[in-house]
Formats: structure tokens, sequence, C-alpha cells
């Protein structure tokens, strides 16, 4: 059965109900950067969201959009770390149990957040059918919600309040660029934007090392077999098959760069607007460094994903 795209009715609720939870994060300026680029760039600190990223909004929405019987049955992901962190939080809200899988090999600051967040782990090998088989595994024994991290309409809906708060912020944003891995912030924030204004370009940031989406829009057809290789822990998700049928639907431009771009874009959001951002939040701003003139003299909006990095273990 395929997954539902939300509605922007849906996404709209959604920003309500997250509402008592969710901090509106700021958006930052600099003007350096603004120089750099030639172009007017509005940073979404979504690294300042409750447990340091958006990924707290998708999972808020799906725990508090389940009946009191759904969710005394707590609720069930696989993650390979803020979705499962944002679960754990979002469950603690509503006073329930949240299971989360984790592969082999994840940031152990990562990990350390969701066991904090009061999460019962589950360890896996470091692959998408061994995460959902472990996922299916945790849910026929507890009879636990599953909450996909990107390829669940409550998700996505969480996910696309991002767009609503950042349109609200700043007016006349001519374009959006999101990191991509599973989707979901993509595939929300792309029905948001263009629910409000269908004239905004939609851009996604995907590392070189990951680049399934890229190939997948180019061909037309979702490619399946995928092994990542990059430090962008985050972003190392194959794209989900709603996902993916919501960035063709919104024309999403999909814009890969490399490991070593990214690092240099981390390097330069770290000493200029003062803020941790992790690896994957900061290929958006790789992106527009990469294709200054696509951007150049345009009001552009970057979503800064997460800022969850282990100090001890930096990519420089």
């Amino acid at each position: 059965m395929s997954t539902p795209l939300p509605s922007l009715d849906q996404i709209r609720d959604a920003a309500a109900r997250i509402a008592p939870h969710a901090i509106v994060t700021p958006v930052m300026r600099n003007a350096a950067l603004d120089a750099m680029v030639g172009a007017q760039l509005h940073f979404k600190c979504e690294n300042l969201q409750r447990g340091g990223a958006f990924k707290f909004r998708g999972a808020c929405n799906a725990v508090w959009s389940l009946s009191d019987e759904e969710a005394a049955r707590g609720v069930v992901t696989h993650s390979s770390g803020n979705h499962g962190n944002a679960l754990a939080m979002a469950a603690a809200t509503r006073g329930i149990a949240a299971h989360v899988i984790v592969p082999d090999g994840a940031v152990r600051a990562k990990l350390e957040a969701i066991e904090r967040a009061g999460a019962i782990l589950h360890r896996c090998i470091a692959t998408t059918a061994a995460r959902e088989a472990k996922a299916a595994e945790v849910q026929q024994a507890t009879g636990a919600n599953l909450v996909h991290p990107y390829a669940d309409a409550r998700v996505m809906a969480g996910q696309g309040t991002v767009v609503l708060e950042l349109l609200q912020q700043c007016e006349g944003l001519d374009a959006i660029i999101t990191p991509v891995g599973g989707g979901g912030l993509s595939s929300g924030c792309s029905i948001t934007a263009h629910g409000v204004n269908p004239s905004i370009a939609m851009y996604g940031a995907e590392p070189a090392g990951a680049d399934d989406t890229a190939r997948s829009l180019a061909s037309g057809a979702r490619v399946e077999a995928f092994t990542p290789d990059t430090v962008c822990d985050g972003l190392r998700t194959l794209i989900g098959a709603p996902n993916f049928q919501a960035m063709r639907e919104h024309r999403v431009e999909v814009i890969t760069v490399t490991d070593q771009e990214s690092i240099q874009a981390m390097r330069l959001l770290w000493q200029s607007l003062k803020l941790v951002v992790e690896v994957s939040s900061a290929t958006v701003f790789a992106a527009v460094l990469k294709r200054r003139e696509q951007f150049a003299g345009r009001r552009v909006g970057l979503v800064l994903t997460g800022g969850n990095v282990d100090i001890d273990d930096l990519p420089w």
C-alpha cells in the first residue's frame, strides 16, 4: 500500500498540534556570507530545535496524532540518530514508550542522546533491510506503532512546518534548499512551499557519495541498489518512495556536493554564524557555494537541519 502525501491543510494542522512542544527556530543572516555568494541567504536554524534537529517536528506530530489506545502501546522506529532521539523526546511528552532500532556504526553522541531521552535501544547491522526487519520484529512483539523516519505522512507533515515558519519569518523568498536523505524534509517542505507560493524554486542538497535521489530524478525511476559512502551520516538513507513521488511532483532540483565541499561549508558556518551545525546540514550552503551563478541575486532560504556533532570526532 502506498503512503499518501500530506496536504497543506494537514501540514497546518501539524503546526497547531506541535506548537505546545516544538520551538519556533530563528532565521539568521550574515553579510559576509551574502557577499561571498552574491545572494540574500536566510538560514533557518533547526539545529536549535528540541533535540538539536528538525526531526522533532515530524516525530511530535506523529506521536500526538495517535489515539489514546494507540499511544498506550508505544512507538517504534529505526534511526541512525536524530529521528530516534526526536521520537524518544516526543514520546516522553506523552508519557509513552519509544523503541529505537539503531544500526552499527551510528554516531556515539547521537546514540547517547537517544538513551538520555528515555528510549529502549535495539541494535542491528547497518543495512536498510536489517533496520526494517528489526523494527517489524519489535512491532510484532510489543504492538508499538511504527513511525517511519521519512515515508510517513504524519512525519512529512511535521517536517513541512519548517517552511510554514520560514515563509512567515521571511517574505519574498525565491528559492528554498534542504538537505536530502530519506526525503521526509524535502517532500514536506516542497508541499508547503508550493501550497503557499507555487513560484518558489525548490532544491535539495545531496552528498555525491549518496546521490541516489539525484540519480532517481534523472532516470525517472527510484534507484534501489544503493551503498552510501559519505561523512554525512544523516544523509546515507535511500530516498523513500512517497518522498521521491513528492519531489518529482514539485520539481525539486537536487545539487550534489562532495564531502570536502560540505566540510568546508560546515567550517564557514561555524566561523561566520557562530553555530554548531552537522556536516549533513552544511550541504545546503555547499550547494549554494557550488552554484553561485544559479543563486546570484536571489533570496534563498537554507534549512540548517541539525547540530548533533561529536565534538571529539570533527570531520576536520
